[in-house]
């Protein structure tokens, strides 16, 4: 019996989290990640930032909204199928929720000068937001000190924004160059 209720608090705290953070979170999926690495590795520490970082690039790669992919893979690491389930719920409902609400009074707040203020003011803290996810992504690649994951990084970037790569080839390309890389490493004894 007190396993099954160690279950439901696990599940209980892993749809209150996302749905939380869902909630609350406005500006897309890079604006939630920091704030489930806060969650999930500082405050509940579950899973180390090593993992999540794994764990965002796999959300990332994955089609679909990466907010969504990153609970989904949370919550299947934390408990299986069943988690992966409860946290989707949690992390959709309520853009769900605020979606069918915005969408049936658009037509009184599209003209609205004081919603047309708060949707810029807000561009302007989601891109903030966006710029700090990307300084901690980064300073965790360069913090590992493998020169060719910093290659790796400078490379996509710039093929991304100046040469117009599209990202698909991007992720596939650097997924395949990580994985020789740590087989190499793997091989020859490297980090142990």
């Amino acid at each position: 019996m007190a396993n099954q209720e160690k279950s439901v608090r696990l599940f209980w705290l892993l749809f209150k989290s996302t749905f939380v953070l869902s909630a609350f979170t406005f500006g897309g999926g890079y604006v939630i990640v920091p704030l489930m690495q806060k969650k999930f590795v500082e405050q509940l520490k579950w899973i180390d930032s090593d993992e999540m970082l794994d764990l965002v690039a796999l959300g990332q790669s994955a089609p679909g909204a990466i907010a969504v992919n990153t609970s989904i893979l949370v919550g299947y690491r934390m408990a299986g199928l069943l988690g992966a389930l409860v946290t989707v719920f949690g992390t959709v409902t309520p853009p769900l929720i605020i979606i069918t609400a915005v969408s049936y009074f658009y037509m009184n707040f599209r003209e609205n000068p004081v919603v047309d203020a708060l949707m810029i003011g807000m561009q302007a803290g989601v891109a903030a937001v966006i710029v700090n996810v990307v300084i901690g992504m980064v300073s965790g690649v360069v913090k590992q000190r493998d020169i060719v994951n910093i290659l790796l990084l400078l490379v996509a970037f710039i093929a991304s924004y100046f040469f117009d790569v599209h990202v698909v080839l991007i992720i596939f390309l650097a997924g395949l160059i990580g994985f020789i890389n740590l087989s190499y490493k793997a091989k020859m004894g490297v980090g142990k």
